[in-house]
């Protein structure tokens, strides 16, 4: 036998098998959080990938105590990295206020108790205390939104996407829908609206051009097919410049008048006038509603500040059709969903959104508030790391973002936390952060990582302080 071959033969015979793994301290502790079956098969992944590492005829020898600690530390990473595969919270330090990929809209305290106080064991999803019978599902959730839309009814469903496959499926299947060309949009992650009516077996015709769309080309697209005429609001783009589109009332007029319906998409779902924010081109749900939109769709985990919900408003009749639909069964929300949305609703109706909604109160932010707010950190970390500390920091002007598709042209004028370290890359600084016990997610600009306090609640900032000095 050649000596290399000898050599890796005495490397494997050092290879602890997959029950010393099992039963050494890291085995055993993982096994208490995974189960011990899970454990034995995440031990023997690790087994099999050494195995094959040093069966090689290049590998070095090692002793048997070497490649147990190696076999140890290997679990342990596999074992962290498949934890954190999870739902896990995150510190949002980017700035990015509805950031659809940290889950959108955090909800306020009042929604979290609701979810878990009174939605999380038994509730009254569907059974009414009054009579001891049958209730109807989402009955609280809908007179709210009717109430602060003018909506005559409402129906809830798992997303704004499924809320518009579900209108165009009911009521254009088979038929036209007419549709402005600068209104095709793709919101993200592939959804495009002419899939959607693809999908619903609706056909598309689209009129006009794409910055310029009059009454006129809706009204010579309008035949004895057409069900419905559809309008989008483009919300993660804007077109400026030469442009022109009809308005929601004169739309409405030119529907009625022809005997079909005006569907409005408004996507981001702002209950209240957010110019006040910055955002003075988000359409308010109960104004398209007033122009005439016979239903309105919108999401709940965006602009309004609540879970992920697809939201649709309108006419009772047509609320009355969607409602009793098979499909709406398969599209309908869970009692966690219901719970955060009447604690979110509770806020506007009593006139605490802007204190009591996370997005909102972060919206509202001043840059001179969080200037203040930065300040005070900056100076409680200086106090922390002293003065010969390796991470350097300093504050810089900046833009937070709104994000979830809404607002692109707004600016949110913000103070940054710029943070940089003498022996250490700022890429290697924002993977430390973002593999923490509590992952800070940060952003990186001219080498620098940054954090935004907007996107931080102040009960976060004790957890980020700490974190942020063992980087030191």
């Amino acid at each position: 036998m050649p000596s290399s071959a000898k050599a890796s033969n005495s490397v494997l015979r050092n290879l602890p098998s997959v029950d010393e793994l099992l039963r050494c301290v890291t085995g055993q502790k993982i096994a208490t959080e995974a189960g011990e079956r899970h454990t034995t098969e995440l031990c023997r992944n690790v087994i099999v990938q050494i195995r094959q590492e040093i069966g090689k005829p290049s590998a070095k020898e090692q002793s048997k105590e070497s490649l147990l600690t190696l076999s140890e530390n290997r679990l342990a990473n596999e074992w962290q990295l498949e934890r954190l595969s999870g739902i896990k919270r995150v510190i949002n330090a980017t700035g990015v206020v509805i950031h659809t990929n940290l889950g959108r809209a955090p909800l306020s305290e009042k929604a979290r108790r609701a979810v878990a106080d009174e939605a999380a064991g038994y509730c009254t999803l569907e059974y009414d205390i009054q009579t001891g019978k049958r209730g109807r599902r989402g009955f609280r959730a809908e007179t709210l939104l009717t109430e602060l839309t003018g909506a005559e009814d409402v129906l809830i469903v798992n997303n704004c996407a499924a809320a518009a496959f579900f209108v165009l499926t009911v009521f254009a299947s088979g038929g036209e829908v007419v549709i402005s060309r600068g209104e095709l949009v793709e919101i993200g992650g592939d959804f495009r609206v002419p899939d959607v009516l693809k999908q619903s077996r609706a056909k598309l015709r689209e009129v006009g051009t794409t910055n310029r769309t009059k009454l006129a080309d809706y009204e010579e697209a309008l035949n004895d097919k057409t069900r419905l005429i559809l309008r989008v609001h483009p919300s993660n783009y804007r077109i400026v410049g030469f442009t022109a589109t009809p308005t929601v009332a004169e739309l409405a007029d030119l529907a009625h008048s022809k005997g079909i319906l005006l569907y409005e998409d408004i996507g981001s779902g702002a209950l209240i006038d957010m110019s006040g924010f910055g955002l003075s081109d988000e359409p308010v749900v109960a104004r398209s509603l007033a122009d005439g939109a016979d239903i309105v769709t919108f999401s709940g985990d965006k602009l309004l500040g609540g879970p992920q919900a697809g939201i649709i408003a309108g006419k009772s009749e047509f609320i009355s059709r969607l409602r009793k639909q098979p499909l709406y069964r398969a599209l309908r929300v869970d009692k966690l969903a219901y719970a955060a949305l009447e604690a979110t609703l509770e806020a506007y109706r009593q006139g605490d959104a802007t204190s009591e909604i996370l997005v909102l109160k972060m919206l509202s932010m001043s840059k001179d508030e969080i200037a203040k707010r930065v300040e005070h950190f900056a100076k409680q970390l200086s106090d922390k790391l002293g003065e010969n500390s390796n991470l350097k920091f300093e504050i810089s002007d900046g833009l937070s973002a709104v994000g979830g598709g809404a607002a692109p042209n707004a600016e949110l004028q913000t103070k940054l936390l710029a943070l940089s370290h003498q022996k250490t890359k700022a890429l290697r600084l924002e993977q430390q952060l973002r593999k923490a016990d509590t992952p800070v997610i940060a952003r990186i600009v001219d080498d620098k990582v940054m954090i935004d306090l907007r996107t931080v609640s102040d009960l976060e900032q004790v957890e980020l302080l700490e974190t942020i000095c063992r980087l030191a």
